[in-house]
């Protein structure tokens, strides 16, 4: 695939993988994304998962034709990237590796060598001239390992962005990109706000045309759409206004009241009610809305005097990538004794600018008269 006169694709698709990083839910797979500049000198830009080595090298083979790299960039060292830098280098004995510093280290510790003789250390604004093309090097710690650089190519504008905006799904599956990208951003990048901000104040100095990442489709067109949702992304900004209702249910009456206050959410008008039952639906999902939306209802049952555990483990997603700025209200069930309130505000202490309710709604054992009222009274609050 041509990205422009003598920038290429070559990377791959992994239709094979069922969870990325262990833990993500990709149902139309991944790409892993390389792309080969040929100039003067060829650079190949990053390396690809272990699994598809092969189809990368014939992939680079098939567009430098009789000639070989020169430089491979490594701007990241995530294994889905790096895994094939040593192999490259045997295929390429006089290619040079150009990275950051902590990125040699990295690789001393995957492949027990830093290349120490055949290597270019690169740090902020430093550049390295092909001929036509010169790529200048933008340092983008934490977002999201310390190592990691983008990179700038003067002549065609484009910005080859490491994991920034990328995305799950492989690039032959047509899906939507905001969808796919906003759950990828808040569950790998989304703790790293603040780097992602600093990383964008630098982007913002270049003339941008196309955006190269890691992960997904290369960004051609409406740039600015990107732009702004990575920087409402990452200044926990909401992205849209609506009521995110987040719950576990036991036997059945949480779920009960839950649906009821949705009910209600939309008979007031609500622009958007979104009901994740945290037991059965994607974890990374109801992240991604949590994030999204303005406004989180969280109900739960009470449980061995503590929370049932998936609420536990979704509220410490949020905690752990910086949840704030967000209305939240609490729902909890307790036959004799509950809690849920209590334990869940507690674990919500840590997060910023969060505005609760006046309303919070109480169930024993089964919905009553009295917490029907008290849904009615929480849906006027959240609605008004």
């Amino acid at each position: 695939m041509n990205i422009t006169n003598d920038v290429f694709y070559v990377g791959v698709n992994d239709h094979e993988i069922d969870l990325f990083e262990g833990m993500y839910d990709v149902p139309n797979g991944m790409a892993y994304n390389s792309y080969v500049i040929v100039d003067d000198k060829i650079v190949v830009m990053d390396s690809v998962d272990q699994n598809f080595g092969d189809q990368w090298l014939s992939n680079i083979a098939e567009v430098v034709g009789d000639r070989k790299p020169d430089y491979l960039v490594v701007q990241h060292m995530e294994p889905d990237h790096s895994a094939n830098i040593a192999r490259f280098m045997e295929e390429y004995p006089d290619a040079v590796v150009v990275s950051s510093e902590k990125a040699f280290t990295m690789m001393n510790n995957f492949f027990s060598t830093d290349f120490s003789d055949r290597r270019i250390v690169v740090a902020e604004k430093d550049t390295l001239t092909l001929g036509r093309h010169t790529l200048t090097f933008v340092t983008a710690p934490m977002v999201h390992w310390p190592e990691v650089i983008v990179t700038y190519d003067n002549a065609d504008k484009i910005l080859f962005s490491a994991d920034g905006f990328g995305k799950f799904g492989a690039l032959d599956v047509d899906e939507d990109w905001a969808c796919e990208a906003r759950r990828y951003y808040f569950g790998i990048v989304g703790k790293y706000g603040e780097q992602v901000q600093a990383l964008l104040k630098k982007a913002s100095s270049l003339e941008i045309e196309k955006i190269c990442p890691l992960h997904g489709p290369v960004l051609t067109e409406n740039l600015g759409y990107y732009l702004d949702l990575y920087n409402t992304w990452s200044s926990y900004g909401s992205e849209s206004e609506g009521v995110v209702i987040a719950y576990t249910s036991v036997y059945g009456n949480t779920k009960k009241a839950v649906h009821l206050l949705a009910e209600k959410l939309k008979e007031n008008g609500c622009p958007k009610v979104a009901v994740t039952d945290l037991a059965r639906d994607d974890m990374a999902e109801a992240v991604e809305d949590a994030f999204r939306y303005n406004k989180i209802v969280f109900a739960t049952t009470t449980y061995n005097g503590e929370i049932f555990p998936f609420m536990r483990e979704f509220i410490n997603n949020l905690t752990e990538r910086g949840f704030k700025n967000k209305t939240v209200a609490f729902m909890e069930n307790g036959s004799w004794a509950p809690m849920a309130t209590k334990v869940m505000s507690k674990m919500l202490n840590g997060c910023k600018n969060l505005t609760f309710t006046e309303n919070t709604v109480t169930i024993l054992s089964a919905l009553s008269d009295a917490s029907k009222s008290q849904i009615v009274a929480l849906a006027k609050e959240l609605t008004k």
